[in-house]
């Protein structure tokens, strides 16, 4: 397929009018052709449209053929074969096999969802039938069921120009949800974005759908964004991205005239506890799950290891001589963009300012190549110094040492909201770990025992999400099945005549759902 570099407004391939935008190859610094010329307001207005006039056709849509959609993009991603592995590769620096794997869990997140619709669980359907003898005031019959909110915005990610960009999650879900979906592509993987959106729109073709459910736009500065948060059409967006990103997006969208939800995923540095008996037994072989977590993907992971606490002793004192070997044979990696890199380079020089560093990585001899670095400091230094809790997006990583375990408790309590929060223990280890667990279910969305937390299983029972600034919502996940609940609100019928109600709703249920009828569960 030959790229276009046009943006996809419904079923038209149109030509931005605004400054253009070119992928940069990180591994080589050079740009990569077509040029992408943004959007303005008018190009946003009119996908806004579209998405506006198919809304209510879409959200109609039976779950099935609302199911086979989703299935049919997937498949349609997998037709585009080497040519969209290559492109990604070239604009993101990402090695081929973690493209290919991204790919592969990109259309597994669209089936997934073409599952759980046709489940359909998430209508969340309840039924409390009528009571006219009820005494002293008779009970009118109720249904409830879940639509969905409206078009959705969904800003497309860096580290992931597949699994969180214009088929990602968020659209995935979205469109799950009977919303239509309008994606403002990442500039680093313009081309990437291109071939996925033509796939999207195809798959709106062939199943026969309204032209406005999917849109594709580009923009280099902030007019797209905000014109696309602002206009009232759009009911929710979704976002994966920077802090500073996120709270404007936030607060652009605070300050419409009607509010609405933004699920922006921004920033965690991810807390690795580890316990003395732990530690003590197998301190080598945890610094080399932890390097491997900390440099994988040259740490551009949302879930990186960012942070590691335990008390200190000859126990940490071997995990920290291993760790810091291992880091400095580390290879240097290329970053994802120039901007990411000096952005890493950047945030890495403000914690040697404030932290001792104990390792650093290989030199890279190409563009755009991060070293991995370890650093360490004390607990009161961590506790009095709010440079040290600053992300920095890459292999990089703070070690804490405590003194004891009301220290250690210390340094939990004073931490922002994180995605994850991961424990290293052993049997002996676990009192100290219980009586820790309130303040690690207040501070993190995800838990984890005895693993490491780069790499989030797309699941029914996954919770990618959690405290402000991990995300600005932390009833949501952004990965798993329950990401669908983002999109939807809850709406009552009372007294409904059968012919009026929806069919999930109707008193013969011909949808076949398991609803709550009369405070039971069907089968």
């Amino acid at each position: 397929m030959t790229l276009t570099g046009n943006m996809l407004i419904g079923r038209q391939a149109i030509t931005g009018d605004r400054e253009a935008i070119h992928a940069i190859d990180p591994a080589t610094h050079l740009p990569l052709e077509p040029a992408y010329h943004g959007g303005s307001a008018e190009h946003v207005e009119q996908a806004c449209a579209l998405a506006w006039a198919t809304f209510d056709s879409y959200r109609s849509t039976p779950l099935n053929a609302r199911a086979e959609f989703l299935e049919s993009i997937a498949s349609e991603i997998e037709a585009l074969g080497d040519e969209l592995i290559d492109r990604a590769v070239a604009e993101s620096g990402l090695p081929r096999p973690r493209i290919q794997g991204e790919r592969g869990r990109t259309c597994q997140q669209l089936r997934t969802f073409a599952r759980t619709v046709r489940a359909g669980e998430w209508l969340d359907v309840r039924v409390d039938t009528a009571l006219p003898e009820r005494q002293p005031l008779p009970r009118p019959d109720l249904r409830q069921r879940h639509i969905p909110l409206g078009p959705v915005a969904v800003f497309g990610a860096s580290n992931f120009p597949l699994a969180f960009s214009v088929a990602g999650g968020d659209s995935a879900s979205a469109l799950a949800a009977g919303c239509p979906v309008i994606v403002k592509a990442h500039g680093a993987h313009p081309g990437t974005s291109e071939l996925v959106g033509r796939a999207v729109a195809r798959a709106v073709e062939k199943c026969g759908l309204p032209e406005g459910v999917f849109s594709l736009l580009y923009g280099s500065g902030r007019e797209v964004g905000i014109a696309l948060v602002t206009d009232p059409r759009i009911k929710a967006v979704g976002f994966t991205g920077s802090r500073s990103g996120g709270l404007a997006l936030c607060q652009a969208a605070q300050a419409r005239p009607e509010p609405i939800p933004v699920y922006a995923e921004m920033s965690s540095i991810n807390p690795v506890l580890l316990f003395p008996a732990a530690l003590q037994a197998r301190a080598e072989t945890l610094a080399q799950g932890f390097v491997a977590s900390l440099t994988q993907g040259a740490g551009q992971f949302c879930t990186n290891p960012g942070l590691v606490i335990a008390r200190q002793g000859p126990a940490l004192d071997r995990f920290i001589d291993s760790a810091s070997e291992q880091v400095r044979r580390s290879p240097a990696q290329t970053m994802l963009t120039p901007g990411i890199f000096a952005a890493y380079e950047s945030g890495i020089g403000s914690l040697a300012e404030h932290a001792q560093t104990l390792a650093t990585g290989v030199q890279g001899t190409s563009p755009n190549q991060c070293q991995a670095q370890l650093f360490v400091t004390k607990a009161q230094a961590f506790l009095t110094d709010p440079a040290l809790q600053a992300e920095v997006f890459g292999a990089a990583s703070l070690i804490v040492q405590c003194t004891s375990d009301e220290e250690v408790r210390e340094v939990l309590e004073h931490l922002e909201g994180q995605l994850t929060a991961t424990l290293h223990l052993d049997d002996e280890d676990l009192h100290s770990a219980r009586n820790l667990m309130p303040t690690l279910e207040r501070k993190a969305g995800r838990l984890l025992v005895n693993g490491w937390p780069t790499g989030v299983e797309v699941s029914d029972a996954m919770v990618h999400g959690g405290p402000f600034p991990a995300t600005s919502d932390s009833r949501s996940t952004s990965v798993g099945t329950a990401a669908i609940l983002r999109f939807l609100r809850p709406v009552c019928y009372q007294d409904f005549p059968d012919e009026l109600l929806p069919a999930s709703l109707k008193r013969g249920n011909p949808l076949h759902l398991r609803r709550l009828l009369d405070g039971q569960r069907e089968a």
